[in-house]
């Protein structure tokens, strides 16, 4: 397929760069194939669910995560661009507490992979963006847990000049230090 698998600062977190087909009348990509994700990025993880959401400019959604069943996330956006981030939150892990991000955006057809133990979340930098993820794991809604976008002892370097939009779940956000990590 000739995807392109290129490292981040957190060696499981991986940012996937699609080969594209254009011509004048548009292009096209494959954004998935179980063969090449298991052998090149992530070997074991299967996917049992996609998602998609839409969301306007400033929107900044988690950083979300799951106790006793944590996700995996295989995210991109179709339409837009985001700021793209995860947090490892391992307790075991010589990481834990380390963040990296990219721009993802339906312009640049790049997919990070988010492994299962990270936190995951992403603000709107255009007017809009619809993004699409594939998980690992289900979402139980009461295995969800968020640690705030804006937490010091993490220290992202969001790439923004605003006060984000935050949803009632996200500007309720616990700190890292407080929050329920996965062992």
């Amino acid at each position: 397929m000739g995807n392109k698998v290129i490292a981040t600062a957190l060696p499981e977190v991986k940012l996937i760069e699609p080969e594209v087909f254009c011509d004048e009348f548009g292009f096209c990509f494959e954004s998935f194939s179980t063969d090449e994700f298991t052998d090149d990025v992530a070997p074991g993880f299967t996917f049992v669910q996609d998602r998609h959401s839409r969301a306007v400019r400033g929107v900044l959604r988690g950083l979300h995560y799951q106790v006793q069943r944590p996700q995996g996330r295989l995210m991109r956006v179709a339409v837009g661009e985001v700021f793209d981030v995860a947090v490892d939150v391992r307790l075991n892990s010589p990481n834990f507490g380390k963040w990296t991000g990219a721009y993802l955006s339906a312009a640049n057809h790049r997919q990070m992979w988010v492994p299962p133990g990270f936190a995951h979340g992403f603000v709107v930098l255009s007017q809009a963006a619809e993004c699409l993820w594939k998980t690992t794991e289900y979402w139980f809604p009461e295995l969800e847990r968020c640690i705030v976008w804006n937490d010091p002892d993490i220290g992202i370097d969001w790439p923004i000049d605003f006060a984000p939009t935050l949803g009632t779940k996200d500007a309720a956000g616990r700190r890292l230090y407080e929050a329920e990590n996965i062992a």
